[in-house]
């Protein structure tokens, strides 16, 4: 089940000098978090060390695919990797697919339902394919935790076990708030660092990547390296990305989340509705500008020379670009600039088709631009719904063939006759 697709890194490789070693670290620990300077400090110069030895390093992080509908807080670790890999180090990109079925429980407060076997192996088809919209799919080696772990005995477990505490799972914040609160903590999900633990010992990784509520699984691989006798791996974690309301963690059941397989247009006027606080670490995390073009871009807007608006449309470009490519990425500002500052109604738009009058959340919910009757309500409620620029009071609302359907600030769409040829 293991794939191997990785060739020879550009910048690296074996008789050829990597970059400086300033120039690798100003880039690789931007945006990293770790809750503690003396963490911090650790990991740098282990990660310095590393780096003199002037060779590709071995470096991963871990992905369970127990959903496909991936959003930009997906894809920090994968910007990472591509760093590093930018750099010419061996890449990892390993599908969680024995993991997944426990589920990492490091940002729930709540134990989260175990997807199946079939359902994994459904999700991670299509996984890899998505992170190469980021990574060099030709530089990157794809890998399943399965072949390994399900390979382990129960006398393996028990060995692997032994290398921790109880109390050590018990101090992390999520599993304190749930025994505080009486809340079930299943044995399975101590499993679960031990599992990832144990990945790092397989792939005998130099580095690791992974988010900060990651930091114990990630810390737990270099306790099973230094008890397998390898070096312990540079652990290099990022902090949680905000979602639109520039608040709470990014995610699509808080309706705060930007897709990363949207439409260019939706994707850029998601960006745009950013708070302008977060738009730096958004450059830091999201985008391939180098730290110091964003340590410029915020000198220029605190400076007054650049508005917060054009920094903002410079991060929605990038974004855009990452994942759709330049030409989209313009026309997307341009229609933004279009229906959003001056007002316009596009010439071209979705259409959708009716059989005579229907009911506005029945259309809405047919073209997908709303997930169920009860988001139109919440829409409608808002103001966030208009027809043939007039804002609409009720969602039960009639339409018809010709009308023009404005949801939000940026998504359009026109009805037609079913059947009708354009």
């Amino acid at each position: 089940m293991t794939t191997s697709k990785r060739k020879t890194a550009a910048g690296g490789g074996a008789g050829r000098q990597m970059a400086p070693v300033d120039e690798q670290l100003s880039v690789l620990l931007s945006g990293v978090e770790y809750g503690d300077d003396r963490t911090h400090a650790t990991m740098e110069a282990e990660l310095r060390e590393r780096l003199e030895e002037d060779r590709p390093l071995k470096v991963y992080a871990g992905f369970d695919p127990t959903s496909v509908d991936l959003h930009l807080g997906h894809t920090l670790p994968m910007r990472k990797l591509r760093q590093f890999q930018d750099f010419g180090h061996d890449v990892t990109f390993l599908i969680g697919n024995f993991t997944g079925l426990v589920g990492d429980p490091s940002d729930k407060d709540r134990g989260r339902p175990m997807l199946t076997a079939e359902a994994l192996a459904a999700n991670g088809r299509t996984f890899a394919d998505q992170a190469f919209r980021i990574l060099d799919g030709e530089r990157t080696t794809v890998k399943y935790n399965a072949d390994w772990l399900g390979e382990l005995t129960f006398v393996d477990i028990l060995r692997l076990s032994s290398k921790f505490t109880v109390a050590q799972f018990l101090e992390r914040d999520n599993f304190q708030k749930r025994w505080q609160n009486h809340d079930a903590i299943h044995l399975s999900e101590f499993m679960y660092a031990i599992m990832q633990a144990y990945d790092a010992v397989m792939l005998e990784t130099d580095v690791q990547i992974g988010g900060s509520d990651q930091l114990f699984n990630l810390m737990a691989g270099r306790t099973l390296q230094r008890d397998a006798d390898q070096r312990p791996q540079v652990v290099v974690t990022l902090p949680i990305l905000v979602g639109t309301d520039g608040r709470q963690r990014m995610s699509k059941s808080t309706g705060n989340s930007i897709g990363i397989n949207e439409t260019p247009n939706d994707m850029y006027g998601k960006v745009m509705s950013l708070p302008d606080e977060v738009v730096l670490d958004f450059f830091t995390l999201i985008t391939p500008v180098s730290p110091e073009d964003v340590r410029n871009i915020g000198e220029a807007v605190d400076g007054g020379s650049l508005p917060p608006m054009e920094a903002k449309k410079r991060l929605a470009r990038e974004i855009v670009a990452v994942f759709a490519g330049d030409e989209a990425s313009a026309s997307a500002q341009g229609y933004f600039e279009a229906t959003i500052q001056r007002q316009e109604v596009p010439d071209e738009m979705p259409e959708y088709e009716v059989d005579g009058e229907e009911p506005l959340h029945r259309v809405l919910t047919g073209a997908e631009l709303a997930a169920s009757g009860g988001e139109v309500r919440r829409l409608v409620g808002q103001g966030a719904v208009s027809v043939n620029g007039e804002r609409v009071e009720e969602f039960t609302q009639s339409v018809q063939p010709g009308d023009e359907i404005r949801v939000g600030r940026h998504r359009f769409l026109r009805l037609t006759t079913r059947g009708q040829v354009h």
